[in-house]
């Protein structure tokens, strides 16, 4: 019974996040600010309720950002740069990283899920992680970046699978031709655990073993705001980046 009161809390507090004293809060400014705007009269704009466009979490003293993705994007673009691939493949990335890494080089975008946008230098492919349409030992380049411990848990309309991780990563390494680069990165932790159906965990020895014939290149851990070289298990839950070349 504890443990199923524990899953409701859970569920609900992911359709409950209404901070009440917030809105409040900064409705107060909000409304200040305004009529402070109004005063200064530039008739060059117009400026009306009817243009109303409320965005009353922006103003913080610190720049908000999402330290796992800012690093992880930088860090594996990066390695696509030095190693310059004549084509590069992404499966299932963030599409900002994608976009940026198609403008130095040609990239093909694959994802279950659609997306609707014409860039030089990108292309999108509808393919599934665990069955891509390319030979054994195909691509040069290849990178998935927060992918692969989400499969197979249901979250983005995949089938529930519970060897998914494992069989995208085989399916990886079967389409990356013999010295091609393999940049991704999943969540790490002290043991292997799954977090349903957000995403797994992998202790970094467990996920180096899967990459079974390929060696690692590089590897780099975040840990809150801090990118390091090494893994730390006494920090617990965090990221690991890996960059591999295969045998």
């Amino acid at each position: 019974m504890r443990r199923l009161l524990y899953a409701i809390k859970m569920i609900l507090k992911q359709f409950i996040r209404i901070d009440i004293l917030g809105i409040f809060k900064n409705s107060s400014w909000y409304i200040g600010d305004y009529f402070k705007l109004k005063k200064e009269k530039n008739d060059n704009f117009e400026l009306s309720t009817q243009g109303l466009f409320p965005c009353i979490n922006d103003k913080t003293s610190d720049n908000p950002m999402d330290y796992v993705y800012f690093y992880q994007n930088a860090w594996a673009a990066g390695k696509v740069f030095q190693y310059k691939p004549s084509e590069h493949f992404d499966i299932g990335s963030q599409v900002g990283f994608v976009g940026i890494v198609s403008q130095f080089v040609k990239t093909t975008f694959l994802d279950i899920r659609s997306i609707d946008v014409d860039l030089p230098g990108l292309h999108f492919k509808s393919s599934d992680i665990l069955k891509m349409p390319f030979p054994d030992n195909s691509l040069e380049s290849v990178s998935s970046i927060c992918v692969i411990e989400h499969i197979g848990l249901g979250r983005y309309g995949d089938a529930i699978n519970g060897w998914g991780s494992e069989q995208a990563i085989s399916e990886i390494i079967r389409v990356t031709k013999p010295g091609g680069h393999i940049v991704i990165s999943v969540p790490v932790d002290r043991v292997n655990k799954i977090y349903f159906n957000a995403h797994r965990a992998f202790t970094p020895e467990y996920l180096v073993k899967l990459f079974e014939g390929c060696n690692l290149v590089e590897s780099k851990y975040i840990y809150g705001s801090k990118l390091l070289d090494t893994y730390d298990p006494a920090k617990g839950f965090g990221t690991g980046l890996y960059y591999f070349t295969k045998k």
